[in-house]
């Protein structure tokens, strides 16, 4: 089977490829690099946290932050829900979906029926992903608050070694809240490859772009770093 794309769409598709999963690989892999990001600076102050927790006897803050945390994997996994259902009522009226794309400017929209229909699986896999990847967030979250519960008061025992556990958990929770967040960012990527191959390549290094920057060179990231430096 010939697949219905042009030489420009492989292009752009390729491009699109290599900045979600090449940049995913490199910072979450790479050691040297990850230990610059926002993401390893908040791994630190989660274990600061449960190292916390050990010197408090009333623990109704940190169970609502980790509700809090729980709510917010919960909405972003349940819209990818709704967005999935949108995404296969566009496969079931494609002339409906392309007359809806073709209004905008400059689009050159996929040239039949089966491309239309490729474009829409890409976005169906994107957002299963990132179903996926935020639902086992949510469960960790959850496992995070039972060992949060399991913890005594006080360094006695195995209490820091139970914090440490509880930290990697909260840590394993977020590194995929973080992933199935990254999969929203491509994913408005993929949309724009409806539009033209052309758009999905600007749009796939637009999103690499802004991830680096919030993720290594944002304020935000100084901010949290720094109290790691002087610890």
């Amino acid at each position: 089977m010939i697949l219905p794309f042009s030489a420009l769409d492989w292009c752009a598709l390729a491009v699109f490829i290599a900045c979600w999963v090449g940049y995913a690989a490199v910072v979450d892999r790479v050691p040297a690099i990850r230990a610059r990001s926002v993401i390893a600076a908040m791994d630190e102050h989660r274990r600061r946290w449960m190292h916390a927790v050990l010197e408090r006897e009333n623990r109704v803050a940190d169970v609502n932050i980790i509700g809090r945390l729980m709510a917010s994997t919960s909405f972003l996994a349940n819209t990818s829900i709704f967005i999935l259902g949108g995404l296969v009522a566009m496969l079931g009226a494609p002339d409906l979906g392309r007359r809806i794309f073709g209004v905008v400017p400059f689009a050159a929209l996929p040239p039949s029926q089966e491309a239309w229909e490729l474009h829409i699986f890409l976005l169906v896999f994107i957002f299963v992903r990132a179903f996926f990847e935020l639902t086992w967030a949510l469960r960790q979250f959850n496992y995070c608050s039972i060992c949060l519960g399991a913890m005594p008061v006080g360094d006695v025992g195995n209490g820091r070694q139970q914090a440490e556990i509880a930290a990697a958990v909260a840590n394993r929770a977020a590194r995929h809240f973080n992933t199935g967040l990254r999969a929203y960012y491509f994913g408005l990527a993929a949309l724009a490859w409806i539009l033209h191959p052309v758009a999905l390549i600007l749009s796939s290094l637009l999103v690499l772009r802004e991830l680096h920057r919030r993720e290594f060179r944002s304020v935000v990231r100084d901010a949290l770093a720094q109290p790691a430096k002087d610890a």
